[in-house]
Formats: structure tokens, C-alpha cells, sequence
């Protein structure tokens, strides 16, 4: 968000005034690092592409092909094993590693008590902090990302605004006395396969279909929030 918006908004609704809380949550995503496998109807299609354009094309004739400065004279042979899309974390279903789902976008989820949890029953949940006195709302999630990792050298936040945001109601048990918003904010990795994460009594970085099983009752939100 532009200095210019945020400010006016978060004083015109009284957010830093207010006893309406207001919570920056970080989507920390890992980018793939492998093509995706291709889906078998665009297989199937672009091998008949291909197979179409070898029956119909037009060939020269070899007199009007200059072969003089053809390329790959001799014969050369590269011997290439191209490492495997299914890793060790795969194997052994190591949610805690990066090197997991090559193909698939990785989002980082954290265990522990956040704010507006039941009182005493750790909880899952995205990197997050409580609006303060940050002077944007972005500012408050790399604060909130940067108490988890340490620093943001690794980091890309994609953005000035929020890509989506819920009114979270308390439960009869949660630390919260009163329902709050929570805005969400995208950040990516950036050239690195392994955190120190802390501040949390445990993590594990987990595909968009695998998020569903830790939130099933904000199924339909994410799944609208997160294109992948």
C-alpha cells in the first residue's frame, strides 16, 4: 500500500485507537523448482501436433540446403542423469524440509499459540503479528516474517497491498475478547532451500492441497485466495 492510503485508512477507521484488533499474516511461499509434469491432455495434444506437422510439411529438396556450415559435425555424446523429481523428503513425507514437492508451491506454516487462539491449545497458523505502530500494514507482516527467519535477505514480498482478508470470530476459550481482521500478505523465497525458523514449537512448509487438512474450516477461503 501507498503511504498515502494507508495512513488515511488506518486513522479514518480508527485502527490505532480502537480496541478492534488488526493482524498482518504472511503467505510465505517456495516457488517450484522443477517444471510441473505436463497434464496428459496437453501431452496427448501436443504429441499430435507434432505428428501432424511431420506428415504435412514441406520438405526441400537436399540441392537447396546449404549443409556447409551445419552444426553438430562428428559425433558427440553428453552423458546426463537428471536428478530426481521424487526426493528423500518425499519418501518419507518430511514436512519440515524444503527439498520436497519440486513441482508444487510450498507455503510456510507455523505451530504455536497466535493471537486469538484457545487459550493453551497450540494452533497452526501463518507467520503473523498484531498491528502496533507500524507505520503501513506491510511493514507490520516483515515484521512479522522477520521474527520468524531472522532476517529478509531471502525474502520477496509481492506487493504493497494485502491479497486478501477474513474477520476472525473468538471462540468461547480464545485469547481475543473480541473479533478481529486479519490481512494477508504474499511473500516468496528467494535463492535459498533451508531456514533457521524460530519462535515456534514446530513448522512444516506444505503444498495448497496439504494446507486444507490444517485449515478444513477455511477451505473454500484459501482455495480462492491461492491461485497456484
Amino acid at each position: 500500500m501507498h503511504r498515502s492510503l494507508v495512513r488515511p485508512f488506518l486513522t479514518r477507521r480508527g485502527f490505532s485507537t480502537s480496541s478492534e484488533k488488526i493482524v498482518a499474516s504472511v503467505l510465505f511461499e517456495r516457488l517450484p523448482v522443477v517444471i510441473p509434469k505436463i497434464d496428459p491432455v496437453v501431452y496427448a495434444f501436443q504429441e499430435f501436433s507434432f505428428r501432424w506437422q511431420q506428415q504435412y510439411r514441406r520438405r526441400y529438396p537436399d540441392e537447396f540446403l546449404d549443409r556447409s556450415n551445419a552444426r553438430g559435425k562428428g559425433d558427440y555424446q553428453i552423458d546426463y542423469v537428471p536428478a530426481p523429481r521424487v526426493t528423500e523428503a518425499d519418501k518419507s513425507n518430511d514436512r519440515r524440509s524444503l527439498q520436497r514437492a519440486l513441482d508444487r508451491r510450498l507455503y510456510l506454516l507455523l505451530k504455536g499459540i497466535p493471537y486469538g487462539a484457545p487459550s493453551g491449545k497450540p494452533v497452526w497458523y501463518f507467520p503473523e503479528k498484531v498491528y502496533e505502530s507500524e507505520e503501513t500494514l506491510r511493514k507490520c507482516a516483515e515484521s512479522a516474517l522477520k521474527s520468524v527467519l531472522g532476517d529478509l535477505s531471502s525474502t520477496y514480498f509481492v506487493g504493497n497491498a494485502p491479497m486478501g482478508h477474513m474477520v476472525v470470530q473468538p471462540t468461547d476459550d480464545a485469547t481475543g475478547s473480541s473479533s478481529f481482521k486479519k490481512f494477508f500478505f504474499k511473500s516468496q523465497v528467494i535463492a535459498k532451500n533451508k531456514f533457521n525458523i524460530s519462535k515456534s514449537e514446530d513448522f512444516v512448509w506444505v503444498t495448497k492441497d496439504e494446507l486444507m487438512e490444517y485449515f478444513p474450516e477455511h477451505a473454500e477461503f484459501l482455495n480462492k485466495m491461492i491461485i497456484s
